[in-house]
């Protein structure tokens, strides 16, 4: 396959790492990577020619319009997760480096959105746009621009759900960081029960997804928009699957109801924010058809909980 011209921002984080080897170990394509600070890099960027890192920054972009109208594939990974330049970094900057492409150059743009952004029906959730943290608002309202922009008909949207991943060599996802801590409390949680469900998927896979499609860029009559997820797992599984990984028996269970929720947040004054209680409210974040490795005729590495405690270093207690 003819090598490709490729854009990528968001290259130090943890999907950008997974993203940057496949891409260097498996193509010959030409690489550009924008990063804003290059000693957070872990990938070996001198592994083989063709890979350019450009010291830059989302802000800063039109330094590189020029350049960007060369590229026939650009991925689009950079995010602010917070603070003053949240809506700056994920709309108004990243709408401009989407106009500076060249719609007659560029075969495909791949621009990761979150799907907290989305309802059951993959649509738009407008809770997200009014409630959600400043980083879920700022997705929303990009998302909404997307569709008015030339280059629309060439954007593939992806929208991960709960992004597990990292290693030695790889930063850790926000999930993966804080496993270890959730799972000190493994021996309470598994006394309860809620009603409520999730997908999730490892930065690798998620990897091999965005892999596959810079070869194999949807058909203009083929859908733009893809959930990234494997089958979706309620939180009553998920409790099973990982006292059963942990050799920890259940004896009973406790419902676990909105309404003692808002209880007990009432009796220790915990401090909740408007989304979160949405989230307590809203409980089932499933998608219709989420898209895994699997879908395209690849290998899901990390498809359980199992996989997923394995690949995280945590190991089953005695």
């Amino acid at each position: 396959m003819p090598a490709k011209r490729i854009f990528i921002t968001g290259a130090s984080g943890c999907i950008g790492h997974y993203i940057a080897d496949l891409l260097i170990q498996r193509t010959s394509h030409e690489l550009f990577f924008m990063v804003r600070d290059i000693s957070k890099l872990k990938f070996d960027y001198n592994a083989r020619p063709g890979i350019t890192i450009i010291p830059g920054d989302m802000r800063e972009i039109e330094q590189v319009g020029r350049l960007l109208k060369t590229m026939q594939v650009a991925i689009l990974a950079a995010t602010a997760w917070g603070g003053e330049d949240v809506f700056d970094v994920n709309v108004i900057k990243t709408v401009r480096l989407l106009n500076l492409l060249d719609p007659d150059v560029c075969e495909q743009v791949i621009y990761f959105s979150t799907a907290s952004i989305l309802d059951r029906h993959n649509q738009p959730l407008k809770a997200a746009g009014e409630l959600g943290t400043d980083y879920i608002r700022s997705k929303y309202t990009c998302h909404l621009q997307l569709s008015k922009l030339a280059i629309a008909p060439k954007i593939t949207t992806l929208f991960p759900t709960l992004v597990f991943g990292g290693e030695d060599n790889k930063p850790y996802s926000h999930l993966s960081s804080g496993l270890k801590d959730v799972l000190k409390w493994a021996d309470l949680i598994r006394f309860l029960q809620t009603d409520a469900s999730f997908h999730f998927l490892h930065a690798h896979d998620i990897a091999q997804v965005v892999t596959y499609f810079v070869d194999h860029p949807p058909d203009a009559n083929d859908p733009h928009e893809f959930v990234l997820g494997n089958p979706v797992l309620t939180v009553n599984q998920a409790v099973k699957e990982i006292c059963t990984y942990l050799n920890k028996r259940i004896y009973f269970r406790i419902p676990l109801s909105p309404q003692l929720a808002e209880l007990l947040i009432a009796v220790f004054r915990i401090q909740v924010a408007d989304w979160d209680r949405f989230c307590m409210s809203y409980r089932h974040f499933s998608y219709q058809n989420p898209v895994s490795p699997e879908s395209f005729g690849l290998i899901t590495y990390y498809p359980t909980l199992r996989d997923l405690l394995k690949a995280s270093g945590i190991s089953p207690y005695p």
